[in-house]
């Protein structure tokens, strides 16, 4: 690319945020002023001016969620998937890495062994390694054993195995320690989680666009959930394909070439990833744990492109995870992404890390440190519907439900849009419900979320936060009523607490207007319960 092209690629993406932080702006703005007009007729009394200060904290998280959908939903109306093209030969050499860390390996190794089947045609050029940091001796010795067995069926040097002895630095010390000495010989890694699946043509896609792209530094595949039987991970799944196509298009337009990795399912260029993205410790001697924001930042920062491949159908076009098999373990993995993604704020005023890699790692901030200001919305509402609504105009009070709703939620609406007008005619209907249900779903779960994050944060505040990486559940399974009622009965009890002070309001509309945003408190155990049943219909 010459110096005048390179000129007016970067002016053209200056053009486009401008855009996109004015669409963001005006959608905070127009949330801020129906809050305004809720809640200041009458005076303002200390519960509204408390809801208007949430509401203000919380309006650009919901603005840049609303501008990004509509961004990638009139892509997604305007534009049409280009074209196949011929396949390239593969001349980089290529190593798929998987971490793994006290897994079941009869679920971990077939995928792969399917992968390297299909990689065969490409001779020499790729090879499987699974980079282990197993702490049981006793499951490391069976890990091993099994990896062995699957390769005594493939070419010699087709898999390694390597295991640490200590998990330093977790997964980033893992991937770098394997780079730094198992890894010669390799120009890219493909690097997947133990739960990551990926079919030979993804595979092949993202390597062939490393070749074509010799300064791209990560090439990121979109990810969908594999098929799941329990309604949960249905649910889950169905609103995250929907949405995962919008959002990626949406944060591409913006973002450019200094997009996001997610640690998984990507396309790594070795030599600049050993060069740039050695992780220290932090200032406070931890070690990062939620390791792709920063390596992203470090790569943007000295010159490399990081993409998302924004072409993909719902379906991930060949590249899957297990999602969360039920809600508990949805907020036993959040509880781990906080502590990673709190960990960010040590690195905000890093002057090293390019602009773009500090805001996304400060987005990652926001999605925790904003859970208290988002859950005080509805007890503070209760409390103002008890002691100080005469005057609410209830008109406006709806349009803000409806558009902050809209806003957080403007992908998976936006995905839904798009779906619905592409799809068959004769194939709406079936499509409508299944949103509708997911719709309901959602509704149930974000409370849950955001009560639990709270907790989370106040938990990280108080100097009592869970340390460590623990391993992921992945296997679907039938939740105990015991087993739930014990994890979740603060979320029921925070629920009823909120219900009741609205009915204390005397006012139906009060009840109205609040009992779809507490209801999932409310209804957090059995919705758990029976969201968990691999055998239950959604």
């Amino acid at each position: 690319m010459s110096a005048r092209q390179d000129a007016a690629r970067r002016a053209a993406q200056t053009r486009r945020r401008l855009v996109f932080a004015g669409l963001a702006a005006s959608i905070a703005l127009v949330l801020i002023a129906l809050g305004v007009r809720v809640l200041a007729p009458g005076g303002w009394s200390a519960w509204e001016g408390l809801i208007l200060l949430c509401l203000v904290a919380n309006a650009p998280w919901i603005a840049l969620a609303g501008a990004t959908g509509l961004a990638g939903l009139v892509i997604r109306l305007g534009g049409s998937d280009p074209a196949p093209e011929a396949p390239t030969p593969v001349t980089l050499r290529t190593v798929v890495a998987v971490c793994v860390r006290n897994e079941a390996m009869e679920a971990v190794l077939p995928p792969l062994l399917r992968l390297l089947k299909g990689l065969a045609p490409q001779g020499d050029r790729f090879a499987l390694a699974i980079l282990s940091d197993t702490t049981d001796p006793a499951h490391a010795a069976a890990e091993e054993a099994a990896v062995r067995r699957a390769a005594a069926a493939l070419p010699e040097g087709a898999v390694l195995y390597r295991r640490r002895e200590r998990n330093t630095a977790y997964k980033a010390g893992n991937v770098m320690d394997f780079l730094d000495h198992h890894a010669a010989g390799f120009d890219l890694m493909v690097l997947l989680d133990a739960d990551s699946e990926m079919t030979p043509e993804a595979v092949l896609r993202l390597v062939r666009a490393m070749q074509a792209s010799p300064r791209l530094g990560i090439l990121q595949h979109p990810i969908a959930g594999r098929p799941a039987l329990a309604p949960f991970g249905r649910l889950f799944n169905f609103g995250h394909r929907a949405g995962g196509r919008t959002w990626t298009l949406g944060q591409a337009w913006w973002q450019g070439d200094e997009g996001p990795f997610w640690g998984h399912n990507a396309a790594v260029r070795i030599a600049p990833f050993r060069r740039h993205c050695r992780l220290d410790p932090l200032p406070d001697g931890t070690h990062i744990l939620s390791h792709d924001h920063v390596e992203a930042a470090r790569l943007h920062a000295a010159g490399w492109a990081v993409r998302v491949i924004p072409d993909t159908h719902e379906d991930g076009g060949g590249s899957l995870e297990s999602p969360p098999p039920n809600l508990l373990a949805f907020l036993a993995r959040d509880r781990r992404w906080a502590a990673g993604n709190l960990q960010y704020r040590h690195l905000l005023r890093d002057r090293s890390l390019g602009p773009v890699g500090r805001f996304q790692m400060f987005q990652a901030i926001l999605h925790y440190l904003l859970a208290p200001a988002w859950f005080a919305m509805l007890p503070l509402a209760a409390l103002n519907a008890a002691f100080d609504a005469d005057g609410t105009p209830r008109g406006a009070l709806v349009a803000l439900l409806l558009l902050g709703y809209a806003g957080l939620h403007m992908p998976r609406l936006a995905g839904h849009v798009a779906n619905l007008a592409a799809g068959p005619p004769g194939t709406r209907l079936a499509y409508l419900r299944q949103a509708a249900s997911e719709s309901l779903f959602l509704l149930l779960f974000d409370p849950v979320i955001a009560f639990h994050n709270t907790a989370v944060l106040l938990s990280h505040a108080l100097g009592r936060s869970h340390g460590g990486w623990p391993v992921q559940q992945r296997e679907e399974r039938r939740l105990g009523w015991r087993e739930t009622a014990r994890f979740l009965w603060p979320h029921a009890g925070a629920g009823l607490a909120i219900l009741a002070l609205l009915a204390a309001s005397g006012s139906p509309f009060a009840v109205l207007a609040g009992l779809p945003f507490v209801a999932g408190l409310v209804l957090a155990i059995p919705f758990a319960v029976l969201t968990a049943d691999p055998g239950g219909r959604a």
